[in-house]
């Protein structure tokens, strides 16, 4: 029978994806084969499995953390938000309908079944599962439809950790309060609480451990450090903390624009990594200035954010970068911003809205999402401070509802191998200042992102740095890192005997 545990928090943002993702790594080092599960994840942070199905990017490091290729069954339900008040619903990897809250919390039951199929398919196939919960089980206004946290560990049968934040404050309070609003039948599956994120001497905190587990009758297994470890954030709450406020003095700055529909953000790790870069997320025109590189991430409100663009007086700053001779480059949702016209009658339904106008294009909203894996090559010749780009091989994925189409005098910045077909992507400029692309992930291409940043060092006057990060290895570094301090940290053999006492109770 599979051994399972599940991570559980007193609120969002408290460490639980990275945690599970630590699990999952200890038990791959242990031979266990595992997988994690998230049965449902808000997040707009997204990635494609190798049959073009889209999960949550928590999930796909998590089983990168495990050694398992990602599978779209770790994570069967994604809402994405669209506004405040709605999100677009992809189950099983694709897309289903948008919905607002009210109508998705009625429609949650419907999903029962639907994800009990897929937990008991993977519970068959591997020797453990790690699973992650949303937010914090002490919801009591959503207790009755709950599909994620306590409702999940019932329909799994398996046992809790509570992990709860202490650089926040309050963390004491946020342990017994989340156990006392639990009910007995759900506090009686929590077998443990790891406290996260703490700074200081942890002698400090004895009485107060003490005093919680007498009050609670819950052991507290564990006490993490704050861990400068780099691995990809669930979604935006990161950005909003300011985690990626970067303040360190590098070679080249690159400035990526933080909009509030932001998505895929992940796909700048890999530029954050390099030993010469300073990324940092502007929302406000001077944070432009002195930057090297502007970028346009992906948006899951492409109008909604052009908008506030332009509100925000980022726009104008965007231009007047270019004008002065700054590159600018665009994913995805970026990419069409620096369009011509946007016509959207399906995200946003605002209708035909002019661009940024510093690519010749125009984009059509289409009611299918693409969402593919591809394999890309860049143009044999492209100008200006791209040409040592020319014709290297990338490797990312799609996830788009718009179409784009070059007009006169635009030429595309690269090609796409899609079934034995050569198919064009993206837009560059004549200069080569303007580049704009679908793909995601480009950045993980460890020989694009050194030639692209060589391009920038060139233009300031700085010789080639002919070291290159292979992110892959690095990624993997920061896994053995994670999963080592946990060893040190977490009393990992108690978690053992928890699944383990567990799994023979419910046998």
């Amino acid at each position: 029978m599979t051994l399972a545990i599940m991570l559980q928090g007193t609120a969002s943002d408290v460490g639980k994806s990275v945690l599970v993702a630590g699990l999952c790594r200890i038990f791959y080092q242990d031979g266990l084969k595992t997988a994690p599960f998230k049965s449902q994840n808000m997040a707009l942070n997204s990635g494609i499995t190798p049959d073009g199905q889209e999960m949550g990017r928590a999930q796909i490091f998590q089983a990168q953390a495990a050694g398992i290729v990602p599978d779209v069954r770790m994570n069967p339900v994604l809402l994405k938000p669209t506004s405040d008040r709605k999100a677009q619903v992809v189950l099983m990897g694709k897309v289903a309908t948008d919905m607002d809250a009210v109508s998705y919390h009625d429609y949650k039951p419907h999903l029962r079944a639907q994800i009990m199929r897929v937990w008991q398919s993977l519970a068959q196939e591997y020797d453990a599962l790690v699973l992650e919960g949303a937010g914090s089980p002490a919801e009591i206004n959503l207790r009755d439809r709950d599909i994620v946290n306590m409702g999940m560990a019932e329909m799994a049968a398996c046992p809790v950790i509570l992990v709860a934040d202490i650089d926040r404050g309050g963390v004491f309070a946020a342990i017994y309060g989340t156990l006392a609003l639990l009910q007995p039948h759900e506090r009686w599956r929590v077998k443990g609480v790891i406290i996260n994120k703490f700074r200081g001497d942890v002698a400090l905190l004895t009485p107060g451990i003490k005093q919680i587990e007498e009050l609670t009758g819950v052991p507290v297994i564990g006490v993490m450090p704050w861990l400068e470890v780099d691995l990809e954030d669930e979604d935006g709450v990161a950005l909003q903390r300011g985690k990626y406020l970067n303040t360190a003095e590098r070679a080249l700055d690159i400035a990526v624009v933080q909009f509030p529909h932001i998505s895929n953000f992940t796909d700048f790790n890999a530029l954050a990594a390099q030993p010469d870069v300073r990324v940092h997320y502007v929302r406000s025109p001077d944070a432009l200035q002195g930057a090297d590189l502007v970028i346009l991430p992906g948006s899951k409100n492409t109008l909604g954010d052009l908008n506030w663009l332009r509100e925000s007086g980022l726009a104008k700053a965007v231009l007047a970068r270019h004008r002065a001779g700054v590159p600018t480059i665009g994913v995805c949702g970026g990419y069409q911003m620096l369009g011509e016209t946007i016509v959207d009658e399906v995200e946003s339904g605002l209708g035909t809205q002019p661009g940024l106008g510093l690519l010749n294009t125009v984009t059509h909203f289409a009611q299918d999402k693409t969402t593919t894996l591809v394999e890309a090559r860049l143009q044999e010749t492209l100008p200006g401070w791209l040409a040592n780009c020319a014709g290297l091989a990338l490797r990312g994925y799609e996830i788009h509802m718009g179409e784009t189409t070059l007009q006169s005098g635009c030429r595309p910045a690269l090609w796409l191998e899609k079934n034995g077909q050569r198919v064009a992507d993206g837009a560059v400029s004549d200069d080569g200042l303007v580049f704009g692309t679908y793909l995601h992930g480009l950045f993980d291409s460890d020989a694009f992102t050194r030639a692209l940043l060589n391009g920038l060092r060139e233009r300031k006057g700085l010789g080639p740095l002919d070291i290159a990060v292979n992110y892959a290895d690095y990624k993997a570094q920061q896994f053995d890192i994670l999963a080592d301090a946990m060893r040190k940290h977490i009393d990992i053999d108690r978690i053992y005997q928890i699944m383990q006492q567990h799994q023979e109770q419910t046998c």
